[in-house]
């Protein structure tokens, strides 16, 4: 028996495997004619389960690749052995088709429902599961994840990373895998800046290129790569999974001689605590979703956005604003005066939201006290937030506000009155990052005190815009109560649960999601936030590389981007790249301003205007279109283009005095677009073919916007 999943452009379908032990893959495409085959047992050594591309699977089950879920017993065996329960139910609607599948372990008392989910709108499978304690005694979950992808790798595969550090997020890295285990993830409590809980994998096979990346001297969009090509298609073939989940994880990538498939799992990390149900108690693994296409990695991405769109509970304008924040113009220096003054100069450019950062609660003039003192300091905002915000409101702006809600410095009211509140390890001392501790939020009196400070704020100042930082990650985790092991997953789920207050109670407000930059980014972030800051560094030439891996698996509607006066920390060697070179990186997603704009003088602030409209002009372009990166920020010259259903605009930037032709794609062969500024008026046919010269408007970078006609 098989069950069909429909996506956008292709299917998913399982079966029932051997013994009713589960689900197997049996297909995943156009016509579901490539995913992984199932391998026979070949010898007496081998059972029929040994090698099958199982959906999930449990220790204690035969199977040579590693287990999904690990449960340990009252008397301390560990294992299950699940069969099926009952029937699979497939739901279809407006909604998608929904298939569960209930399986269980009688002995242990375990019941397990397989959930896989897809949708007419994009090409993603989600798949995730539910776990019921239905015995008399404690259960403990060594390993809860949702399932497993099945990548066809006959040959192995190449896996795409995308890793990096502080200041240096989404740096692409490369694996190749034929046998053995690839696993990446986190232990900081956090996704983490080392990596980005996504991968794609690239079969091994034939080359994917598109075009030559260097032609007579000048620089062309397109590229090489490495991919297996669908049979009967001229398109490579790669697969992305990527994992909804924001605390601790591990994505595992399990390559087993002759299997012919390589397994893809992902879940909580396992190294980080341990979950215990009690019964009656049940538990959901966060979501698994992945994806195939056929095509280039902005093929793959393109997949990725038009699912992430779903997330989003909009993409217009009033929850992804032209925000100016006040942070690089005082750091802790915050006096009314001058964010009034500076408020004028934001409203002049073109600001939308004026945010005040750091340092405007009491006692915070370093970065030593204060945090989780949440009252606003009146000897420097006299009459507190509300005479504040009116003033930026009268200019025209909307108020915002930064704020650190898991965050404790040890020299602060709330430290003093609740230490215990504090992540910690009993008999240990407390380590100090930053200055700083991190607050328990698993915790049900840390997490209503969270809310109630959100509250508060919220409701006692017109605030529509929330920037929410995490400067530290939790690396030393845990509670002086017994049954602490569970701290990562508690404090997330906490997590969560304020932000759907957030956006349940507040629906005004836009949220910003950072941590240290991009230490806090997944699916569920998105699903919960409007926009999320990518990197701390906003040094143009090194953001614009950050940005590169960001849009290669997130949306640019997401993707706050600021100008600022700050040099590169990596790229020290290229020249100071120019004001209208940092506003075209800042455009390419969300664009904001960070800048100290009293010390800017007139003619440099009007310049600033005239780029501000030229965004909010594209903006629903940018947000709205489909991203394609031509060449790379190490290049010469490299440019991102947005088709939207009206315009495509292109944002260029170059090193040297390099040319660029951008050879366009995503456009209808038979629509005619004009250049903005000129009477040329092309065909898309064109524009793919014969290539569109960039101009140059200024020395280092250039805005192409073509109209359709």
């Amino acid at each position: 028996m098989t069950w069909t999943l429909p996506t956008r452009t292709g299917q998913y379908v399982v079966g029932l495997a051997p013994r009713e032990a589960g689900l197997v893959a049996i297909g995943w495409g156009p016509s579901a004619g490539e995913a992984a085959a199932p391998v026979a047992a070949t010898s007496s050594f081998e059972a029929d389960l040994d090698l099958l591309p199982l959906e999930a699977t449990a220790l204690g089950t035969r199977n040579v690749h590693g287990a999904e879920l690990v449960v340990r017993r009252a008397d301390g065996v560990r294992g299950a052995r699940l069969a099926l329960a009952g029937e699979v139910s497939v739901a279809r609607d407006d909604g998608g088709t929904h298939l569960v599948c209930p399986l269980a372990d009688d002995v242990l008392g375990l019941g397990v429902t397989l959930h896989l989910r897809t949708h007419p709108d994009h090409d993603v499978v989600e798949k995730w599961a539910r776990l019921e304690n239905r015995s008399a005694e404690p259960i403990e979950v060594l390993r809860g994840w949702g399932g497993a992808f099945n990548v066809p790798a006959p040959g192995g595969a190449r896996v795409d990373l995308l890793g990096g550090a502080w200041s240096r997020e989404f740096t692409p890295f490369r694996a190749s895998l034929e046998a053995g285990t690839l696993s990446i993830g986190s232990r900081q409590g956090i996704t983490s800046h080392t990596y980005a809980p996504v991968v794609t994998v690239v079969p091994a096979g034939t080359d994917g290129a598109v075009r030559s990346a260097q032609t007579d001297g000048a620089v062309h969009s397109g590229g090489t790569d490495g991919a297996f090509r669908s049979a009967g298609t001229d398109a490579p073939v790669r697969f992305g999974v990527a994992l909804a989940w924001s605390g601790s994880w591990r994505m595992a990538l399990d390559a087993v001689p002759f299997a012919d498939h390589i397994r893809v799992s992902a879940g909580p990390d396992d190294e980080s605590g341990i979950l215990t149900l009690a019964p009656g108690d049940t538990l959901t693994t966060p979501v698994l979703a992945g994806v195939r296409v056929e095509g280039d990695a902005d093929d793959l991405a393109h997949a990725w956005h038009t699912y992430q769109a779903t997330l989003a509970r909009t993409r217009g304008p009033e929850h992804r604003p032209v925000v100016y924040n006040s942070w690089f113009a005082t750091t802790f220096d915050v006096r009314v005066e001058h964010q009034l003054r500076l408020a004028e100069a934001a409203a002049e450019v073109g600001a939308e939201v004026f945010v005040v950062d750091d340092g405007w609660f009491r006692g915070r003039t370093t970065d030593r006290a204060a945090l989780g003192d949440w009252e606003v300091d009146t000897d420097r905002i006299p009459g507190g937030l509300g005479p504040l915000a009116d003033g930026v409101k009268a200019l025209g702006m909307r108020f915002g506000l930064w704020v650190e809600p898991e965050a404790v410095s040890p020299d602060s009211d709330l430290y003093r009155a609740h230490p215990e509140w504090a992540h910690h390890v009993a008999g240990r001392p407390l380590e100090t990052l930053r200055h700083q501790y991190m607050l328990n939020l698993g915790l049900p009196e840390v997490e209503e005190w969270v809310l109630g400070t959100l509250r508060r704020l919220l409701t006692d100042t017109d605030i529509t815009y929330l920037k929410w930082d995490m400067n530290r990650s939790i690396a030393d985790g845990g509670r002086t109560a017994p049954g602490g092991d569970d701290w990562s997953w508690r404090h997330t789920q906490a997590y969560y649960r304020v932000l759907d207050m957030l956006r349940a109670e507040f629906p005004q407000v836009t949220v910003e999601g950072c941590a240290g930059g991009g230490g806090r980014i997944d699916h569920a972030v998105l699903a919960r936030t409007d926009v999320v800051w990518p990197s701390d560094e906003t040094g143009p030439r090194d953001r614009l590389s950050i940005q590169h891996g960001f849009l290669g698996v997130l949306p640019a509607w997401t993707m706050s981007s600021w100008v600022t006066d700050l040099p590169d920390l990596l790229d020290q060697e290229s020249a100071p790249a120019s004001l209208e070179f940092r506003f075209v990186v800042a455009m390419a997603g969300v664009l904001g301003i960070g800048s100290d704009l009293l010390a800017w003088d007139d003619a440099t602030r009007k310049r600033a205007a005239s780029f501000v409209d030229l965004y909010r002009s594209i903006r629903h372009v940018v947000h709205t279109g489909r991203t394609r990166r031509h060449g790379d920020p190490a290049d010469a010259a490299c440019a991102v283009q947005y088709t939207g259903a009206d315009a495509v605009v292109v944002l260029a930037w170059r090193r040297a005095d390099a040319d660029l032709a951008l050879y366009l794609r995503d456009l209808e062969p038979d629509a005619r677009y004009r250049v903005r500024g000129s009477d040329e008026v092309r065909s898309g046919a064109e524009l793919a073919s014969d290539g569109l010269p960039v101009g140059w408007t200024w020395q280092d970078c250039d805005v192409l916007v073509l109209d359709r006609v």
